[in-house]
């Protein structure tokens, strides 16, 4: 390797650190039920907070919050990945890099 591929190398580093602090401020929200179950996601994929209007909270019907809860879930870990991926492709240059894009 010569100086300046070591020296990019680097500065990909550097960029992509600086690009994770950034998705880990990122929020998403997703929500179910027209907005009974809100799930808050960061850039990071991580859940960041649920919410649950006590109105859809049946014990008789658990297995309606529980897909709610689920739709709301799901929805939020795409938003967050297709957030990561806006952020990462910038980064790479559209590069297929396992586990950044």
């Amino acid at each position: 390797m010569n100086l300046s591929m070591i020296n990019q190398a680097r500065q990909l580093k550097a960029k992509l650190e600086e690009a994770q602090k950034e998705l880990e401020k990122t929020e998403v929200q997703a929500e179910a039920g027209k907005g009974a179950v809100k799930v808050t996601a960061n850039g990071q994929q991580k859940i960041v907070s649920i919410s649950i209007s006590p109105a859809v909270i049946d014990p008789e019907k658990p297995e309606q919050l529980e897909q709610l809860v689920l739709k709301a879930v799901r929805d939020a870990q795409a938003k967050s990945e297709k957030a990561a991926a806006k952020r990462m492709k910038g980064l790479t240059g559209g590069l297929k890099i396992p586990g950044l894009t």
